[in-house]
């Protein structure tokens, strides 16, 4: 999982995951990864509108966010 967000730091993408909070609430979040450590990692949430801290053992998913440039014609 690291890896992947390692990727998508340096790719400049946002990461979409399923994150379970502490008190175990699951919810779908797209962040912009600026700070990777060795168990959290921080970025900017489109949910909260906010730079949050998760940690890795909260994540239950991730995929980067891949989008299409749309051609104007």
């Amino acid at each position: 999982m690291r890896k992947e967000l390692l990727k998508c730091m340096y790719k400049n993408q946002l990461a979409e995951l399923i994150y379970m909070s502490q008190d175990g609430k699951i919810t779908k979040r797209r962040v912009k990864v600026y700070k990777i450590d060795e168990q959290h990692f921080q970025g900017y949430c489109l949910l909260r509108r906010a730079t949050r801290t998760f940690n890795y053992n909260n994540v239950l998913a991730l995929v980067p966010v891949i989008e299409k440039e749309r051609m104007v014609v």
